[in-house]
């Protein structure tokens, strides 16, 4: 009797699931129907050809929004991102045949294609590229992520050995200043360019020739800029053994170039772990703006140099900064649009970068001369265009050229002191800028 009960209670209760399934599968059949319309088959043919990219192309929807929810120019959707695609091209060109930062140059490039795909909406704030912009750009995450790994990566001691190198990467960041004076005059005295002074100071971050510390500036006051400016620096981080060398040997004569300079002296482990952390405390005490940037790339020296946390390290230097550099190409890349990349202040962005550049170099050589007119041992010139932050092309290239003179003149290490003090001075100056424009 209780087995024949436990079966029919069983019985029971799969007929109510049937029942209640069928229920469920009828309502949600009914929903279906009643939400689509059944169309003819030719009709089903015109809206899959009205929805491809060609008809984007061809014939541009009034109703399309860029990625901040503004109305578009037809230009933009059609001549505009054809153009921002054959941009992107070029990029691919540089990184791959040139060779130029591909690890940066090629994620830039695929999130400008990525983001100029008509009717996907991929650089909106639900798509892709949008959801990495909003998750590690628009709040300054990536760059500091990078200036950590970049931390780990450095060796403060071609600069601790000869500390008086810290000059030629303070003169560097001449550049900086230079074009933020430049940029307010074109806007001051011509109709083209209408550049705020918040604006013209995230422009004139290029000159340090610093790609996250450029970026970190612009995504704080010009976030619409940011695709030009990360553009300019990067690619001029790039070409820095084509623009470089012309200046360096403007500058100096064949004398100057062969200077030998004396041998660095060794410096302790207590002295490259207390200099992370003195320079931290500077900044805190007199610029506090610049501790951000500061602060990370000092806690990924500090966690190098200390060598008990080898792993932590390691992490730092190779997945951390690897991982990071894509999502921040991409997010780069996003803002490579046609309506805010093919305007006139693009062109004066590119055009005063290279001014900013070629200043900041410059700079560095003539402090190095100025330096030699002193008593005391003399410094090769030709290590003051390692003044600029990119690190280490500019110290590889004022090695190479103090080779072609002498075979024997070995500048690396010269070069790299000015050349991790122009890291820090950019940092500096983009703190001063922030303290003062933000």
């Amino acid at each position: 009797m209780k087995k024949v009960i436990i079966k029919f209670f069983v019985l029971f209760m799969l007929f109510g699931l049937n029942s209640a399934y069928a229920n469920v599968s009828s309502s949600i059949s009914v929903e279906k129907e009643e939400n689509y319309i059944p169309k003819p088959f030719s009709e089903m043919i015109v809206g899959f050809l009205e929805s491809t990219g060609i008809n984007a192309f061809i014939n541009p929807s009034p109703d399309e929004l860029n990625s901040h929810g503004e109305q578009m120019s037809d230009f933009h959707k059609t001549w505009g991102r054809l153009i921002m695609i054959l941009v992107t091209f070029v990029l691919f060109y540089l990184a791959i045949k040139k060779e130029f930062e591909p690890l940066l140059l090629l994620p830039i490039g695929f999130g400008g294609l990525l983001a100029n795909i008509p009717i996907a909406g991929i650089s909106g704030p639900d798509g892709l590229l949008g959801i990495i912009y909003s998750m590690g750009l628009s709040n300054q995450l990536f760059p500091l992520l990078v200036f950590m790994g970049v931390g780990a990566m450095t060796d403060f001691g071609p600069l601790l050995s000869n500390p008086k190198t810290a000059l030629l990467g303070g003169a560097a960041q001449f550049g900086i200043f230079g074009t933020l004076i430049g940029a307010v005059v074109l806007s001051q005295y011509t109709d083209i360019f209408n550049f705020t002074l918040q604006q013209s100071s995230a422009i004139s971050i290029i000159g340090g020739t610093d790609g996250p510390t450029s970026i970190y500036i612009a995504t704080k006051l010009a976030p619409e800029l940011l695709g030009a400016i990360a553009v300019a620096s990067y690619s001029y981080m790039a070409m820095i053994p084509i623009i470089q060398p012309p200046i360096m040997k403007a500058l100096t004569s064949e004398r100057e170039r062969k200077i030998k300079m004396s041998t660095l002296r060794h410096v302790s482990r207590l002295e490259k772990l207390i200099f992370p952390l003195m320079v931290l405390v500077l900044a805190i005490l007199i610029l506090p703006e610049s501790t951000p940037l500061i602060g990370a790339f000092m806690f990924g020296n500090f966690l190098k140099e200390s060598g008990v946390v080898d792993r932590l390290s390691d992490v730092m230097q190779n997945v951390l900064i690897n991982t990071v550099t894509i999502f921040l190409g991409l997010a780069v890349g996003s803002k490579l649009v046609a309506d805010q990349f093919l305007v006139a202040e693009t062109l004066a962005i590119l055009a005063l970068g290279i001014v900013a550049f070629s200043v900041g170099t410059a700079s560095g050589i003539i402090m190095a001369k100025i330096m030699n007119l002193f008593p005391g041992s003399k410094i090769n010139p030709l290590i003051g265009s390692a003044g600029v932050s990119a690190v280490p092309m500019a110290a590889r290239v004022s090695h190479k050229m103090g080779l072609e003179y002498d075979r024997t003149n070995m500048l690396l290490m010269h070069a790299m002191g000015p050349n991790v003090a122009g890291v820090i001075g950019s940092a500096i100056a983009a703190g001063v800028i922030l303290s003062i424009f933000k």
